[in-house]
């Protein structure tokens, strides 16, 4: 499973305009809707409320300065996924207590539990190596981002 087979540069929003965990969820959840094509329509608002209820679970901060909301929706026909980059750091009860700068959503079919779980361990270690982080973050848009996480995404 490669990362680059469920988000392309169209996916990465490289400057969130919002400060707080919700309005990021809900920009990269509005991102998503906006620019995925399926065999249905993804109502943003109904994927936001999907991403939101997962984090009142448990935080999906990671620690690092790495967040991966997911969740699932019947409305997405294959697996599919939105970077967002937060230069400034937001708070997003991070397992460490420091700000969150680099969000991957995760959003799966309904009966993709495999696949999910799959993609989340992927995603996972690649955004443990503190290099990778570095470069995410000093890449200068959108197209930079991706080729970042291609390369990186290649080695595996």
């Amino acid at each position: 499973m490669k990362i680059v087979d469920f988000v392309g540069p169209e996916l990465i929003v490289p400057q969130l305009q919002a400060h707080e965990k919700s309005a990021v969820i809900r920009e990269l959840a509005d991102h998503l809707a906006a620019h995925v094509t399926g065999p249905q329509r993804i109502d943003r608002e109904v994927l936001a409320k999907v991403l939101l209820e997962r984090e009142r679970l448990a935080s999906t901060a990671i620690g690092e300065g790495v967040a991966i909301p997911h969740g699932k929706l019947d409305a997405v026909g294959k697996l599919v996924a939105c970077v967002g980059r937060a230069p400034e750091g937001v708070d997003f009860d991070s397992m460490d207590g420091r700000p969150t700068h680099l969000f991957f959503v995760l959003v799966a079919p309904e009966n993709s539990t495999g696949v999910h779980l799959k993609a989340l361990a992927r995603i996972s270690r690649l955004f443990k190596d503190p290099e990778f982080r570095t470069r995410l973050m000093q890449a200068t848009d959108a197209a930079e981002i991706f080729k970042v996480i291609a390369d990186e995404d290649a080695k595996y």
